[in-house]
């Protein structure tokens, strides 16, 4: 694969492809979760920590639709739904694993940046010139 410009990341690309499927946080995190085993949506919430019902909902159906979690539905009362990983949805575990190695070894440092950054913009912020606006006289009108 070739790394120039313009080459890697063509409208086509299968590279792309992966990250408009991965790129959600709550996608990763959901599919996290279920490297283990399967699990039913109350765990996915607890598991999550902040994602809601409706995302997750939301969150699952798109992993469905994309072949990467599937969902058993068994024929008992109460009604009981699990959702795992599909053996495509595996083949993701290795790539999370090392995205996750990469936050935890770098997660620091890019805090330390963001920070750096928000810190600076409020110096320039800071020192920014107040406009001055032209006296607008709100006075009724004579004419």
């Amino acid at each position: 694969m070739s790394l120039r410009p313009g080459i890697a990341f063509l409208a086509d690309c299968p590279a792309l492809l992966a990250m408009e499927i991965i790129a959600s946080k709550w996608s990763m995190v959901t599919l996290f979760a279920l490297t283990d085993c399967p699990l039913r949506h109350g765990e996915l919430v607890e598991l999550s920590g902040g994602i809601s019902r409706k995302v997750l909902a939301q969150t699952l159906r798109r992993l469905q639709a994309n072949g990467l979690v599937e969902r058993h539905a068994y024929a008992e009362a109460p009604p009981r739904v699990e959702y795992g990983l599909t053996d495509l949805g595996r083949t993701l575990e290795e790539p999370i694993r090392m995205l996750t190695a990469w936050a935890r070894e770098n997660g620091e440092a890019v805090v330390s940046f963001r920070e750096a950054a928000e810190a600076a913009r409020t110096v320039e912020a800071g020192r920014a010139t107040p406009v001055k606006t032209p006296h607008v006289d709100e006075s009724p009108s004579r004419f």
